[in-house]
C-alpha cells in the first residue's frame, strides 16, 4: 500500500514548493553545464584530431621523427606558437596556412586540449 504524506492543511506549504523548485532548477543547471562541458571537450578533441597526422595521436609525436610533440606543453606556449605561425612571425612550411583556417577561440581550444594531455 502506498502512503501519501501531506501537510495537515492538505496542501504543501509555498516555502517547501519553492525550495523543491529551486533544487530542481539547480540540478538542471548542473546537468546542462556538464553537457556543455562535455560538448566543449569533444569539440576541442575533434579540432585537435586534425593535427594527428603530423604531431601524433593526442599530440604525442612518434619518437625519432622530426615533428614536435604537443602533448603536455603549456597552453600559453602552444597558443603563442600557433599565433606566431598565423601572423608569419614564425617560419613554417604549412602551419601558417593551417592556423589561418582557425578562429582565435579554436586555437585556444586546441592549445588547452594538448596542454591537458599527459
Amino acid at each position: 500500500m502506498k502512503r501519501t504524506v501531506t501537510h495537515p492543511s492538505g496542501r504543501w506549504p509555498q516555502r517547501r514548493i519553492g525550495t523543491l523548485a529551486a533544487a530542481a532548477l539547480l540540478a538542471g543547471m548542473a546537468l546542462g553545464a556538464q553537457a556543455q562541458d562535455a560538448s566543449q571537450r569533444l569539440r576541442a578533441r575533434t579540432l585537435a584530431a586534425t593535427c594527428a597526422h603530423c604531431h601524433g595521436t593526442d599530440g604525442r609525436a612518434v619518437q625519432g621523427e622530426a615533428l614536435v610533440s604537443l602533448a603536455g606543453r603549456p597552453a600559453s606556449e602552444l597558443l603563442a606558437t600557433l599565433l606566431d605561425f598565423r601572423t608569419g612571425q614564425r617560419p613554417a612550411t604549412i602551419m601558417h596556412q593551417i592556423t589561418r583556417g582557425y578562429s582565435q577561440e579554436q586555437l585556444e581550444s586546441v592549445a588547452n586540449y594538448f596542454a591537458a594531455q599527459k
